[in-house]
């Protein structure tokens, strides 16, 4: 079995490892507490700028001469903005690493955070918000979780128009120096590494770097229910969302198995049902999303103005069919743990993987799991349990978002079985 190990760095940061045998890259996966949530109201989407920030020098080097540096040792880099944090995920050859630790943590210690950058950064993070009216797919689905969320935690992370305007550079400056902390940052890395020197090169080059995070309080209530949003538009976009258990509840497994026979595959009950029997839509699938705050379902489904309505009830229905009912066959059954542990093994084969499922697992449940843990507790589930646990999960009540020419009229559901669980 695969040895993760974890530690506290002399600054505070948690730095965990997986080693990964006959394997010759590295994959770093970062996640700093300067996420989306931490921005104010009136800055909603500075975080999004550091993340485009955060590339455009550090210590010495200009942005050229940093990128250069790097591309020069071969760092393949990105980032993003989540909720809580900002994510630094870099994949380089493992013999490289000694000499690229230096480039990655002058970003965290010493970005440059240029005032020449501020308005070209603005101006890439405006286009990526507006591009939203133009993938109404994605814009359903980042309206959903505003909608079920309760604020600042429904944020989609791109910002707001009128806040993106008014961000300056010493805004910029002021909020990475405040709450860029090594508390509550977590660094995971997994490949051809030697975690214990990997330790020692991190205590040397973050010394000096100190603080504490501030968790981030939600504000208040999630809106929930039902919200349309009117375009003049040939297609329906339909998402719908329902609380489920946080990534820390001892049935978050059965709940991704349970999701996995909703949609899991070609097979799920949904693609059969709404797609293959009815043709009700040209696209259709729900996912389990669990961290360490709460879990939700997420389904979208994208059809016709003519053919949005049963669309929304055939997959309200299956909802129903499923949640509250012991209706799970072997087949299903088999199907559904089949497609978990193909995952399992999908990821095994990439180190970028390891790094981004080691540190969600110390995000969310203050350790990290190994493959082989988490294909044994899929393993452990009989269809008897699985059955058992869906005919006393109510889905509660569900949100909705649509996006088309006309409301739709989400129907009457008697909630049953157990309370919604989740945020």
């Amino acid at each position: 079995m695969t040895e993760i190990t974890s530690q506290r760095l002399a600054c505070g940061a948690t730095l965990v490892v997986e080693p990964v045998p006959n394997v010759a890259s590295a994959a770093l996966s970062w996640l700093l507490p300067v996420g989306s949530a931490g921005d104010a109201d009136e800055r909603d989407g500075m975080a999004a700028m550091l993340s485009e920030m955060i590339f455009r020098g550090a210590g010495e080097l200009s942005s050229r001469d940093h990128s250069d540096a790097l591309d020069r040792l071969g760092v393949q880099r990105s980032s993003g903005t989540r909720s809580r944090h900002l994510q630094i995920s870099a994949l380089l050859v493992g013999d490289r690493l000694t000499e690229a630790l230096p480039l990655l943590t002058a970003m965290i210690r010493e970005p440059s955070l240029p005032g020449a950058a501020v308005d070209p950064v603005r101006s890439l993070c405006l286009q990526s918000l507006e591009a939203l009216e133009d993938d109404p797919q994605q814009l359903v689905m980042l309206r959903l979780r505003e909608q079920h969320l309760p604020p600042p935690l429904g944020r989609h992370g791109y910002g707001d128009a009128t806040a993106l305007e008014a961000v300056t550079g010493d805004d910029l400056r002021q909020a990475w120096a405040a709450r860029c902390a090594p508390g509550g940052s977590i660094l995971a890395a997994a490949g051809d590494i030697d975690a214990g020197g990997l330790a020692r090169s991190l205590d040397e080059l973050l010394d000096g770097w100190s603080g504490e995070h501030r968790e981030v309080p939600v504000t208040g209530v999630a809106p929930r229910g039902y919200r349309h949003i009117e375009r003049d538009t040939q297609q329906v976009h339909v998402g719908l969302a329902f609380d489920a258990p946080p990534e820390s509840d001892t049935d978050a497994m059965l709940e991704r198995l349970a999701i996995a026979v909703l949609s899991g595959s070609t097979s799920g009950r949904l693609f059969t049902e709404v797609r293959q029997k009815r043709s009700l839509c040209y696209s259709v699938g729900a996912s389990y999303r669990a961290s360490r705050d709460f879990g939700l379902v997420a389904l979208y489904a994208g059809t016709t103005p003519e053919r949005a309505q049963e669309t929304l009830d055939v997959c309200t229905a299956e909802i129903d069919r499923l949640l509250g009912n012991a209706t799970v066959t072997a087949e299903e059954f088999a199907r559904a743990v089949i497609g978990l542990k193909s995952h399992l093994v999908m990821q095994g084969e990439s180190t970028p993987a390891r790094a981004a499922a080691v540190v969600e697992d110390t995000d969310r449940l203050g350790r990290a799991r190994s493959l082989e843990e988490v294909a044994a507790q899929v393993d452990a589930i009989t269809l008897d349990e699985l059955n058992a646990y869906c005919a006393n999960r109510a889905a509660g009540a569900l949100t909705i978002v649509s996006i088309g020419k006309q409301p739709l009229e989400p129907r009457e559901r008697p909630v049953s079985g157990s309370e919604p669980v989740g945020a």
